[in-house]
């Protein structure tokens, strides 16, 4: 919690704000510590993923910038606003509830899951979220919903339920549903590995598709190390809660300077 000496600014100034930063940011189990004092800032309309083996706080990461999970020090900030903490008489405080559905608006996330209400159809499931945490008309959110799920490839798809569809086609409309919203930020968290292996394609050239043709700002959760290095803009190799290395795909993946590092890719392409 932050009391009136700390140091973290109420906003971010500059013209070189990112669009998210995690200045200092620790998650603690109890005695156990998942991330500790992370700093990453990410920048508007770059595609950052995360590797990193099991345990090293990768997921935590997405959890508490989508406000799933507390933050016990620093704080995260989101296109220049604090997320995790609000201003109160000219100091910041933990957020409130009402603050963090205000806040959280600005960012989508996809599970490795789907989390797909089963009871409606893949268009509804889209227009959900935009009668009720937006307001907007069904005839609005119904447009938008179409758009998207064309944008994705399932306009075909709009009148099945989940269990009609495959798990590719799950995870479109997964990807649809968080972008209706019209987030700032999208979150992946593993969003392929639930997949069979001859549909991991279909969902990363929709990822593909979106980083060409939006300008949002992406960060990506994940094992598949080919796709990270062609997707994405920059590679943080996370180890015991901390970030180990980052850099370029290129700088990552052919010239990696630390141990952790290198093992990490060796396994991997052993067990290939």
């Amino acid at each position: 919690m932050l009391d009136k000496t700390s140091q973290h600014p109420l906003r971010l100034q500059g013209d070189d704000v990112p669009m998210v930063r995690f200045e200092n940011v620790s998650k603690r189990y109890g005695a156990l510590t998942v991330l500790e004092g992370l700093d990453l800032d990410i920048a508007e309309g770059e595609m950052v993923s995360i590797i990193g083996p099991s345990g090293s706080g990768k997921t935590t990461v997405l959890r508490v910038l989508m406000t799933l999970e507390s933050i016990d020090d620093g704080v995260i900030y989101v296109n220049g606003a604090p997320l995790t903490h609000m201003e109160k008489n000219g100091v910041l405080v933990p957020s409130n509830q009402q603050y963090l559905r205000d806040m959280r608006q600005n960012i989508g996330m996809c599970f490795q899951h789907f989390n797909l209400f089963p009871h409606m159809t893949a268009l509804e499931n889209c227009m959900e979220g935009l009668i009720y945490s937006l307001g907007m008309s069904r005839g609005d959110a119904r447009e938008r919903a179409e758009d998207l799920l064309a944008l994705v490839g399932v306009a075909d798809k709009r009148d099945q339920y989940p269990s009609r569809l495959s798990g590719g086609q799950q995870q479109r409309v997964a990807i649809a549903r968080a972008l209706a919203m019209r987030p700032k930020v999208m979150l992946f968290d593993e969003v392929t590995s639930a997949l069979d292996p001859e549909v991991i394609g279909e969902v990363t050239n929709v990822i593909r598709k979106l980083v060409e043709e939006l300008n949002l700002t992406m960060l990506m959760v994940t094992h598949q190390m080919g796709f990270a290095r062609d997707i994405s803009d920059r590679i943080c190799f996370f180890y015991a809660g901390k970030i180990e290395e980052q850099g370029s795909p290129e700088e990552v993946f052919e010239h990696p300077q630390r141990e952790r590092t290198q093992q990490f890719l060796s396994a991997v392409k052993e067990a290939r």
